[in-house]
């Protein structure tokens, strides 16, 4: 390999780094509860395990721990929109009437949507369970609507 005279010293030392300095065994202890032939048993036995497929009762049970975190993320949701509507104020204004708005809107298109959200978690086998996922899902979107009725209601904008 030759050197390039235009190269910087640090791009040169990368084409030829220098040599590994040899470690001697008898400068660093194992440390304590450490077996070398634990280690090489280790290794040797080592085989390529091969993962099972899941059995249909388990893919149901995941598909329905699936479908409650979907029904409670309005739940999660609440805070946030309850923080945001107090701190909006209740005066009409561009901002406070926007944040009223989508408190509206995204609660109507859960409730819309329900079979829609649910479909790829619906089997046949969790038809069954799935009815009060369903319901706590619609009973969440409706909190977040009453929300909505109450920042109207604070608004001035209900009789």
């Amino acid at each position: 390999m030759s050197t390039d005279p235009d190269l910087p010293y640090w791009a040169r030392d990368l084409h030829s780094p220098p040599n590994p300095k040899p470690k001697s065994a008898s400068s660093i202890r194992d440390p304590p509860g450490f077996s070398p032939s634990a280690l090489s048993k280790r290794t040797s036995s080592k085989s390529p395990t091969t993962r099972k497929p899941p059995s249909p009762a388990d893919t149901d049970i995941l598909k329905i721990k699936k479908s409650w975190e979907v029904a409670l993320a309005p739940a999660k949701q609440l805070p946030m929109n309850a923080i945001m509507m107090y701190m909006s104020g209740n005066s009409l204004q561009i901002f406070s009437i926007m944040m009223v708005f989508m408190l509206f809107k995204n609660p109507l298109q859960g409730l819309l949507q329900t079979n829609q959200v649910f479909a790829k978690y619906e089997t046949e086998r969790t038809k069954s369970k799935m009815w009060v996922v369903k319901a706590v899902y619609v009973l969440m979107n409706l909190v977040a609507l009453g929300l909505g009725v109450w920042k109207v209601n604070g608004m001035g904008l209900l009789p």
